[in-house]
């Protein structure tokens, strides 16, 4: 709540408590609301699940608190679009069938005339206008952790081979797609022993719950042979919930996760303590003290952010790998030992250089020629995808009637 971790809980359990949570909720969203002329509110499934609603805090319900306008929105590409958006609108109360403003189709393929006769019985049916129809775009941008089709993507033909541990938890996991961007580069997602194989680097994920996860890989025998690579010189590189279990011991004594003390992968000079206190901020670095495959980083700077739980310290005297400044501190992170590298900062591959260092070290230590390996700044190119997603709403969606309700004139 808030970005700290209040405790954990069966469904039931939440679903009583969920309630106290709404002053937390008004909170947040006033103090957006001081700061911003407009504010999206994305609901999570779907706003008619009837079993719910009397502790919806998420779709109607967080707009009731928001007094918010509502567009609903029904995803073609699944199938059932008109019975979807009909049978919505139809299982809503009163109060929340009036905040409906508008409906649009998203994910359309082929020509939009063939819904004309659908739409025309659809607005008869359901009572709302349609705003528009969005065909489905070929449009790069991050997917949800939950709903990522990559996951499940066999690795593209790449002469360099990058393999992120597919954690059951896993968070974050956007922060490995500069690499996949790249020409001759491939990412996989691996979840167990057969699926590494021997990869050219290995990347340890974020993750929601850090011993639970450690627990999984142990289980699995995921950890076993990340350390006989690890032995044979294999560069591996944890992020986050990542870079915590490569180190030499995890202890959670208030349950923050999971309550308990836990023998980290040990290739890692560092023990991490969890407490109560969740880290929450945006950063700029710079890498120093690097050895190993990745000596280059040397001096590179980076952006990226901070969210755990967990303080890690030293317990051999090593320099960490990283400064961080924000906006009034300053502080050390990370730790190398060999071509073994953590790091508690997302989106620590995003900038151009890093990028180009990493995958020119792995082509070299591979004998190969890659070229001017030719990165990208990831903070560009997401941009210029929103951009390329807003010209093709701009042009299937009547934006004048989305200005009318964002307003309050509609």
């Amino acid at each position: 709540v808030g970005g700290e971790v209040i405790g954990n809980m069966p469904a039931a359990e939440y679903r009583k408590k969920r309630k106290e949570y709404i002053p937390k909720i008004k909170e947040c969203f006033e103090r957006l609301a001081e700061k911003y002329d407009i504010i999206v509110i994305e609901g999570a499934g779907s706003p008619a699940e009837i079993n719910l609603k009397d502790d919806d805090i998420v779709n109607m319900g967080m707009a009731k608190i928001a007094d918010s306008p509502v567009l609903l929105v029904g995803d073609i590409d699944r199938g059932g679009v008109f019975a979807q958006l009909i049978g919505t609108v139809d299982l809503l109360e009163d109060d929340e069938r009036e905040r409906i403003k508008g409906l649009i189709i998203n994910k359309f393929r082929g020509d939009k005339n063939i819904l004309k006769s659908g739409i025309d019985m659809l607005e008869k049916k359901a009572k709302k206008p349609v705003f528009g129809v969005v065909p489905y775009a070929d449009v790069d941008i991050d997917d949800e952790d939950s709903l990522s089709e990559k996951f499940e993507r066999k690795s593209k033909n790449a002469v360099i081979d990058i393999a992120v541990i597919k954690l059951p938890r896993i968070s974050n996991h956007t922060d490995f797609d500069v690499f996949d961007r790249i020409d001759g580069v491939g990412v996989r997602y691996v979840r167990n022993v057969y699926e590494l194989r021997e990869p050219d680097m290995i990347i340890i994920p974020g993750t929601k719950n850090t011993a639970e996860d450690l627990i999984y890989i142990r289980e699995n025998g995921l950890e076993a042979r990340i350390k006989q690579l690890a032995a044979k010189g294999k560069p591996i590189f944890g992020i986050c919930g990542g870079f915590q279990m490569l180190g030499e011991s995890i202890e959670d004594r208030e349950g923050t996760e999971k309550k308990g003390e836990y023998k980290g992968i040990g290739l890692l000079p560092i023990k991490t303590v969890f407490s109560g206190k969740k880290t929450r901020t945006r950063v700029c670095g710079k890498f120093k003290n690097i050895g190993g495959i990745f000596e280059k980083l040397n001096s590179v700077c980076f952006e990226g952010y901070e969210i755990h739980n967990g303080v890690s310290e030293m317990t051999d005297g090593s320099e960490n790998m990283t400064v961080l400044r924000t906006e009034d501190t300053e502080k050390n992170d990370g730790v190398n030992k060999g071509n073994i590298y953590g790091s508690y900062v997302h989106g620590i591959f995003d900038s151009k250089e890093v990028t180009e260092v990493i995958i020119n070290a792995l082509a070299e230590n591979k004998g190969i020629d890659m070229g001017k390996v030719k990165a990208y700044d990831a903070q560009n190119y997401k941009e210029r995808q929103y951009d390329i997603l807003a010209d093709v709403i701009r042009e299937n969606v009547d934006m004048e009637r989305i200005y009318k309700v964002v307003f309050g004139n509609l």
